[in-house]
């Protein structure tokens, strides 16, 4: 299925990964995309959505996702909250949930605020497949609530489940990406510090040696070890 509307970032993995993920058969994430990633998020529903206060200080609460489909992932709220408040200050918001098997999603970007032509439509039709806010906002007060939706930012998959662990990064709209955890560069020396120390063995021996990033935890022990400083951020 093309989905023209979503921009899958390979930054986490590499093609020689993928190869290996489908010669062991471990392919649980292989086929995902960054639409997979927002269909988990409405699944689990649930989840944890941050924002910036006036303030500078940041904050959380546990949402409901509404709605996930289109390349877009939409949230409500009422004009009355501090969420709101937030939401309008700052376009800015990031969403993280975990499922029941040990899959996390994390989604950061720019949140929008639907255009008032459009904002009614968009709760009923919030409400139309969220019944249950028919008991919480009965009749006309639902119209309290604004809708907002992420199109655009970055996903992360972390799972904790796969054995080593297993990350994949994702770009949503169009967003540039950004390279987090560990390299190392050409001035190591082959010492092989970085590989026996690694918590998920995922170091690769090698001139220079290299990390598997889509194993890797980002914990920076192989960064603390190297003797020569061979390790830098990404």
């Amino acid at each position: 299925l093309s989905r023209p509307w979503l921009h899958e970032s390979a930054y986490f993995l590499s093609r020689a990964s993928r190869g290996r993920m489908l010669t062991q058969g471990t392919t649980r994430e292989e086929y995902m995309d960054a639409q997979d990633c927002l269909d988990m998020l409405r699944d689990i529903r649930d989840v944890t959505f941050a924002t910036v206060g006036e303030d500078g200080l940041p904050q959380a609460r546990i949402i409901d996702v509404m709605l996930g489909e289109r390349g877009r992932l939409w949230v409500c709220t009422a004009r009355g909250k501090e969420f709101y408040a937030q939401l309008m200050h700052s376009s800015h918001g990031a969403i993280t949930g975990l499922s029941k098997d040990w899959r996390s999603v994390r989604l950061s970007g720019v949140v929008r605020r639907a255009d008032d032509a459009s904002q009614r439509a968009w709760i009923d039709r919030i409400f139309d497949e969220n019944p249950s806010m028919c008991g919480v906002y009965p009749g006309d007060s639902r119209y309290i609530l604004e809708a907002f939706c992420i199109e655009e930012g970055t996903i992360e998959l972390f799972d904790l489940g796969h054995e080593p662990i297993f990350r994949q990064g994702f770009s949503l709209g169009g967003a540039v990406p950004h390279a987090s955890g560990f390299a190392i560069g050409d001035d190591c020396i082959g010492c092989g510090l970085c590989a026996r120390g690694c918590p998920q063995q995922c170091v690769e021996k090698g001139s220079p040696y290299a990390i598997e990033q889509e194993h890797c935890l980002h914990c920076g022990r192989c960064f603390e070890r190297c003797p020569v400083q061979a390790i830098r951020r990404r």
